[in-house]
Parts: C-alpha cells; structure tokens; sequence
C-alpha cells in the first residue's frame, strides 16, 4: 500500500507538472525524494502498481478527475435505480444503471485480480531482511548526498552535544564516546585499519587523563576532547559501521563487563567479611595491654570474689563465650546497668588461651558492681577433646583445614560468593561450638541465658527465668519474617536424611539470646543429638558451617516461641530499623558484617553499644578507640 500511495503520487505530479503544482506545493528537497522514490521498486512493481494510473482505465486518477468535473445534475443513483458493489476486486468496482455505471467486463474484474495478488505477493517479498537492508543502504547513501554539512557537525551524539548543558552531562557524553571509540578501535584493528586504530586509542588516552584531571580550565578541554572525538567516530562510522559487528562488539564488551563486576562483587564480599572479623588495632591495642598486666599480677590477686554464687540455681545465670574484651565488657556492663537487682545475676565467660589474661584483668580492674562474673578458658575443659566431640575433630582434621586455608579454589565466581561466609576464622574455634556443651560445663545449674558478644541489653532481663517453656529446651524469638527464612534455606534437603526428618517450611528461630532449660536438655539428649548430627555432616553435605543449621537441627520441636519485643535483629546490616522499634527492645543484635566496633559499623546504631564504653578508661585513652 505505501508503493501504491507513492506511485500513486509520482504518476499525479507528473501529469500536473506543466500546470505548475508542484512548483508551488512543494519545496526541492520533496521533489528531489519524489524523483528517487521509484527507483526503491523494480519494474514488475511499477507495472502493476500503473495499472490504476492510466488514463484509459475508468478508475484512473484522470478519469476519475474528469467525471468529477461534470455537470452536478448527474447523479451516481436515480429513481428505481441503486448502486451496488461487486465484490472480488480489491477496492470495490461500483456499478449502477445510471449514465455513470462503470460496466467492467468479468474479463477486466479478472484482470484486476490477478494484479491485486500480485502487488501482494511483491510486497511480502519486499518485506523480508534482504530487501529492506538494501532500501536502507540506497535511502541512507541518497541522504549522503542531500546534506553537505561538513564532517563532524553531526554525529550520533548530536542532540547531547549543544550549549547549555551542565559538566557531568558533558561528563556523561564523554563516556558514551569511549564506550564508542573502544568499539571501533577494536573493529579497526579487526579489519588492519591500523593508522585509524592508533589514532583512536591516542584520543581514548586523552580522554582517560581528562576524566582524572581536576584544573580550572578541565571544562573547555572536555568540550575540546568531545568535538575531536566526534568528528573521529564520524570518521570511524563511515568507515567501519556494520550493524552485526556492532552489535556482537557491545555484547562481547557487556559480557565482559558482568564477569568483571561479579568477580569485584566477590571480592568485595569477601573482603567486607574479612574486616568484619579482624580486630580493630584500638582492640588488639587493649587486648595486649591487658594481658601484660594480667601476667605482671601476683597469683593470689587473679581470684574473682563472690565464687560461692557460681553454681547456686536460685540466682540468674548467663553464659557467654567471647574472645573480644571489649564486646563482652558491653554485655556485661549493659546487662548490670539494666538489671532492678544486680546482686543476683551471675556472668559465667568462657574464652580461649590467648584472650584469657586479657579478659581477666579487664573484669578484674572494673567489677560489674555486686553482680558475679567469672571468667574461665575452654582448654581447661579436660572432658572437651576428639574423642568425645566430633566437631572439635573434624576442626582439627587435614580436609577441614585444606577447606578453610587452600589457596586454588575450584568453585566458580558464583559459588564461591554464596560460600565465603561459611569461611569465617570463627568457625575454626571451638568457642563458637560451646553452646552445644552447656550443661556439662555448667552441670549444677538449672537454667541459664546465653548472650552472643554482639549484643547490648536494654531491660531487665530477668522475667525471662520466670517464662514455663512447657517441656520444651529453648526459649527463642522465631525469624520467619521476610528478612529471614525457614529450615529449607539453612539445610539441603535434597538429602534423605533431612527430608525424611523436618519440614522444610518449619520456622526457625534466633541464636544470640537463648534461656536454655538445663533439665529438659539432660532429659532430651540434646549434646548426644547434636553429636550425631554432626557425625553424619563430616562432610558438610548436610548444611555448610556455622552453629545455627545444627541448632536447627538439634532443637527441632524443642524450642519455645518468645516475644519478639525480647530480641531485635539486624542492626550488623539493615539499616532501616526504626529507631522506637530498637528503644523498645529488650535486647538488640548486631548480626551481620558492620560490628559496632569497627569502622563498618552503621553510625546511627553505634550510640546505643558505645554508651556502655567508658571512653575516659585509661587504657581506652591510650590506645585511641574510635579515633
């Protein structure tokens, strides 16, 4: 229909030509299209698109001219007479018994038809890819030669480039141009156009040291770069421009682009987890101090006083296991400030060898009040070794080392940044397992709270020993919000001996506060499942590392739901927690990778940990926290 439309008019201006229409209606560029416009189709085309043209033919332009030029007397209906359409023929044939009836033979309706078919079957083949890459490449090298406008005035960034635009769009516009430039650099050096290679890479240099400069005068050198690059690629496109090439050069440069970013989003990850877990240098400072005047102190000044309440059951026990002083310092000093009475809460602190003076001395130059804490390393547990915990030997085992500290990795990009946070240096320690142990490490009491050393006390914890668990092991807030997930993201139950034995969408629950039921825990079994769970995960085909999958695991159908009012989560990593939310908290957590202590820490959280930190401690004053 559109070479029919332009046919249609090509034939109507050459017939009028002598009556001036054209050189009134229409400007030179329209006639310079008109006179090219027939040459697009080939001469089968314009035979049969002419058919409807010549004047002979009743339903020409002219003839049709004509009758409209008669007297208004005739008319296309009169009395007893009315007009019909044949069908058949692709525009309609009217016929009428008037003077006007256009009487066409069926010979001529025939005709008609055979050409209608054909104009079709013309058009479909002028619709495939081969024919309008043609149009395209005679329509474009027609344009070539319409506009004059020199080299460099326009090119594809022509509507970017004009005055009155900001620096960092002009900014943007230079980017776009080596994304360009890189693109036909490659293609020139594709196809040995070496000398517009080299000059190409030239400009790229140039705009290189541009986006790095910082001089007054940086904007008009821009603007300088960004005219000498067009007029390059103008130069470049005329030269090389294939659409394929282009388009397979941008892929391969996006492609390429995406495995550069994954493997930075990688390292990121892992080195985000890395500084997560490594002591600030104010802490180590502490740590060392401490433990140097831990080992300067006379044997007898080393005993914690009120040692008669360590196993008495009527008074409110926690257990923490830390090898940060500074954090533990936290726990207990906002457990004791929140606490209606201090006297009866009892802090049992387990950490390793080398964190034990430290952590000793700290305790020991700043008491917690009238509470009683004492502090103790796990290595004096005689009963804790290999034979009698399978976690502390596969610890120790070649594979596990090999896991954690092989430098050839074998898992992909994607692979090995969904495992690096089951890489974490932690969970090479036995301190992150003790959990596990609690009764045996503390076989006369009754109860206790475990706390994790990233947490701050905000209330009074001690309703939570007066809580029925009814029968059950553990006291925990459940974590099946939209944040966190059920046993079917932390376990694989494409294994059997998960799946024939939890539910995949059972809710899971928090570590970090815990009121443990030491009675019920005996009476369950519970370190004896554990035991055999771990057994069976030697492997870690079961669940990757940690101590939640196993808790999971352990305490399934054991654990008594809390009210979420008593542990808040998140505060390590989301930063969109509402601040009444936090204020309303009995006990908030910082899981995740910003510790309050370090440098990741998220700034509007870190109020509530460092108001528990005595800043004009002698030993924080000199070695400079949070400077």
């Amino acid at each position: 229909m559109i070479g029919y439309r332009l046919h249609k008019r090509s034939s109507f201006d050459k017939e009028f030509f002598r009556n001036n229409f054209i050189d009134k209606d229409l400007n030179w560029r329209e006639r310079e299209a008109l006179k090219s416009v027939p040459s697009l189709f080939t001469k089968e085309v314009l035979d049969a698109l002419s058919g409807t043209t010549y004047s002979d033919n009743p339903l020409s332009l002219v003839s049709l001219r004509k009758n409209h030029s008669m007297d208004n007397s005739v008319q296309t209906s009169s009395e007893g007479n009315e007009d019909k359409m044949v069908p058949g023929f692709g525009h309609g044939t009217w016929i009428g018994k008037g003077s006007n009836a256009l009487n066409d033979t069926p010979e001529m309706l025939h005709e008609r038809s055979v050409r209608q078919e054909k104009r079709l079957e013309r058009a479909n083949e002028l619709m495939n890819d081969d024919s309008i890459h043609k149009f395209e490449k005679a329509a474009m090298a027609r344009s070539r030669s319409v506009d004059s406008a020199p080299l460099g005035n326009y090119t594809i960034w022509k509507n970017e480039y004009r005055k009155g635009k900001n620096f960092e769009d002009m900014l943007r516009l230079m980017q776009d141009q080596i994304i360009m430039a890189r693109v036909y650099s490659g293609l020139a050096k594709m196809t040995n156009n070496l000398a517009l290679h080299e000059e190409i890479e030239t400009q790229l240099m140039k705009l290189a040291w541009e986006e790095e400069s910082t001089d007054i005068d940086q904007q008009q050198r821009v603007l300088d770069s960004i005219r000498e690059m067009g007029q390059i690629l103008a130069r470049a496109h005329e030269q090389l421009y294939e659409c394929k090439l282009v388009t397979n050069k941008l892929r391969a440069m996006l492609q390429t682009a995406e495995e550069e970013l994954e493997n930075t989003q990688t390292y990121i990850t892992f080195l985000t987890q890395l500084a997560s877990k490594a002591l600030p240098d104010a802490i180590h400072c502490l740590t060392m101090r401490l433990t140097l005047e831990y080992h300067l102190l006379p044997l007898p000044m080393r005993n914690f006083p009120r040692r008669q309440n360590l196993e008495n059951p009527k008074l409110y026990h926690y257990a923490l296991f830390s090898d940060n002083v500074l954090a533990a310092s936290v726990v207990v000093n906002s457990t004791v400030m929140n606490a209606k009475d201090p006297s009866r809460h009892v802090f049992h602190l387990v950490t390793d060898k080398l964190n034990f003076g430290a952590m000793s001395m700290w305790f020991l130059l700043n008491p917690p009040g009238d509470a009683t804490i004492h502090v103790q390393r796990f290595v004096d547990f005689t009963w804790l070794n290999s034979s009698y915990s399978p976690v502390l030997r596969q610890l120790e085992s070649a594979a596990m080392k090999k896991f954690y500290f092989k430098t050839a990795r074998s898992e992909s990009v994607e692979s090995g940044s969904e495992n690096l946070k089951y890489r974490y240096p932690k969970y090479m320690s036995m301190l992150n397992h003790l959990r596990f142990y609690i009764p045996r490490i503390f076989p006369k009491l009754e109860k206790i709270l475990f706390l994790d050393d990233d947490v701050v006390v905000q209330k009074d914890l001690t309703p939570l020993w007066s809580i029925d668990l009814k029968g059950k092991v553990n006291g925990a807030v459940e974590t099946c919000g939209v944040t966190f997930h059920r046993l079917d993201t932390y376990l694989n139950f494409s294994d059997k001996h998960i799946s024939d034995n939890f539910d995949p969408k059972f809710c899971g629950w928090a570590y970090g506060m815990n009121i443990f039921d030491l009675k019920e825990w005996k009476k369950n079994n519970i370190t004896e499942t554990y035991h055999f769970w771990q057994n069976l995960n030697e492997n870690r085909t079961l669940w990757k590392l940690g101590t939640l999958p196993p808790g999971l695991i352990t305490f399934y159908n054991l654990t008594k739901p809390l009210q979420s009012k008593w542990h808040l989560l998140g505060l390590g990593y989301d930063k969109g927690i509402d601040a009444k939310k936090i204020e309303r908290s009995a006990v908030i957590h910082y899981n995740g990778h910003m510790k309050p202590w370090t440098e990741m820490g998220i700034s509007k959280y870190q109020p509530y940990w460092t108001k528990y930190i005595n800043f004009d401690h002698p030993y924080i004053f000199t070695c400079r926290l949070f400077e």
